[in-house]
């Protein structure tokens, strides 16, 4: 149906999503996290676009990368692994590296995914075998480079900080708003403890 959109990054969303407009039209786009720290306000950009269609809503999820975008597709195919899970998925590890994963068997590392639990590492390391085997994925992705590495880590900080609010009642929503507006003063956090400290000091002014 829509399967690229190049135009201008309209609009930037918590937690990770934007709208870009081509030819008089705004498309809301949702993306794992790699692929939205990439996009830049105002500026051009092309977005491998995947087009899904539930019975409550139709939705666009987006990648900087095709190739990211044909291992979302395999990982939706999958029972029980929704669209949520694999851009949680894709944002903690990019695409190489969940193969490289799955080749090893290593359920470990499947677990350090939000929302994902040993029963369900153990199915997916069975299912993704096959699926994953014949596709193309960059393998230089898996030879970090800082950039790279600190997207990956500011993005677990971003998922563990955001578990253990919900963990303390708050909302998804409420979670994520919080964090942003934390991270929007400049300031920097290398570990989960200094994001955690700070949204929480944005909580209690709410």
């Amino acid at each position: 149906m829509i399967g690229l959109i190049t135009g201008q990054v309209q609009y930037l969303m918590a937690p990770t999503a934007c709208i870009m407009t081509t030819s008089g039209v705004g498309y809301d786009i949702e993306l794992p996290l790699p692929s939205f720290c990439q996009l830049h306000l105002n500026e051009q950009a092309s977005i491998w676009t995947h087009f899904h269609v539930r019975e409550d809503a139709q939705l666009l999820y987006g990648f900087i990368d095709r190739k990211e975008r044909d291992v979302f597709r395999q990982l939706i195919k999958i029972n029980g692994v929704g669209a949520k899970m694999a851009l949680a998925m894709l944002s903690a590890m990019s695409g190489a590296e969940l193969k490289m994963h799955v080749e090893q068997e290593s359920e470990t590392a499947l677990t350090r995914i939000p929302g994902i639990g040993k029963k369900t590492a153990q199915r997916l390391l069975i299912e993704l075998k096959d699926k994953l085997k014949n596709i193309e994925v960059d393998s230089s992705a898996l030879e970090l480079t800082p950039q790279r590495a600190t997207v990956s880590h500011e993005g677990s900080i971003i998922a563990e900080v955001e578990g253990a609010l919900m963990s303390l009642g708050y909302k998804e929503k409420e979670a994520q708003q919080a964090i942003k507006a934390a991270k929007s003063k400049g300031d920097t956090f290398a570990d989960t403890q200094g994001l955690l400290k700070a949204t929480l000091q944005q909580l209690s002014g709410f």
